[in-house]
């Protein structure tokens, strides 16, 4: 297993840059072919209550984002040539970013986007944009920190590990970077009250890991704080280069909700997440 295509979000962020500089590197890396996706921006109307002017504003708000959108693809696409990429498209389009990109992720192995800013307007937008294409996408979603301009360096891997679904996926989705990392943890946390039939797998699940060409640390770690901030402080503890974690959500009313692990990741990550749902 390992990654022949990407896809990597494009737009009109500060981060935009630095996310392209680090798709472009993680593609030669992986001899993968990179596609670098423009979505448009949604379009605010609810000032407007008249059909005729409705339309109009329609009409020439959704020419513009478009016009943007395309600007952005062709700036990649200038990007990957001046890079020496052998193999690159871009593309603009008309859908948002919650549908385009996981519709067109489907395509691919693994879809790069970026930490929203909470410094840039339209931030809590852009997180419930980032949460629907995590909870609608059906490959791992790499996020990169808003603040990191570096090509992403997988040396040391926290991988955590609760005994669900997402997160064994999200283990196998990134066995490509785990066989690249030079060392990997498996940490798993729990409170003295939890349940610790997870607990007995966790030396199962390394064995598998193993079996996968993946030599990792296992850790069982008692804690009485959040999980979210516990996985943190370790990464910061290990000096991990990279967390690799399973995203998870539920509905309540009409909204899509995450665990606090995952919301606490998104908004307080320090270095690349690998998310799959």
């Amino acid at each position: 297993m390992t990654y022949r295509s990407m896809l990597v979000a494009l737009d009109a962020m500060p981060a935009n840059s630095a996310r392209i500089n680090i798709a472009i590197a993680l593609a030669k890396e992986f001899e993968a072919h990179l596609i670098g996706l423009a979505p448009t921006v949604a379009i605010d109307v609810q000032p407007l209550h008249a059909a005729a002017a409705l339309d109009d504003y329609v009409a020439r708000q959704s020419a513009a984002r478009l016009a943007q959108a395309t600007d952005n693809a062709q700036r990649f696409h200038q990007r990957c040539e001046a890079a020496g990429l052998p193999s690159f498209e871009a593309l603009a389009d008309r859908l948002t970013a919650p549908e385009s990109l996981a519709g067109h992720a489907q395509c691919t192995d693994l879809l790069i986007m970026s930490q929203p800013d909470p410094s840039v307007p339209g931030h809590r937008q852009l997180l419930a944009d980032l949460e629907q294409v995590l909870l609608g996408c059906a490959r791992p979603v790499l996020l990169i920190p808003y603040t990191l301009l570096e090509p992403v360096r997988v040396r040391r891997v926290l991988v955590a590990w609760d005994g669900s679904r997402e997160s064994i996926r999200a283990m196998t989705d990134a066995l490509p970077l785990l066989r690249r990392a030079e060392a990997v943890t498996l940490m798993h946390w729990r409170d003295l009250a939890a349940d610790n039939g997870p607990l007995k797998r966790l030396d199962g699940v390394r064995q598998w890991l193993a079996f996968q060409g993946v030599d990792a640390e296992t850790h069982d770690t008692v804690t009485s704080v959040a999980v979210g901030d516990a996985l943190l402080n370790e990464a910061a503890n290990l000096g991990a280069d990279l967390i690799v974690m399973g995203a998870y959500g539920h509905a309540r009313w009409t909204e899509r909700l995450f665990g606090g692990v995952s919301r606490a990741l998104l908004q307080s990550m320090t270095v690349p997440v690998l998310m799959s749902h």
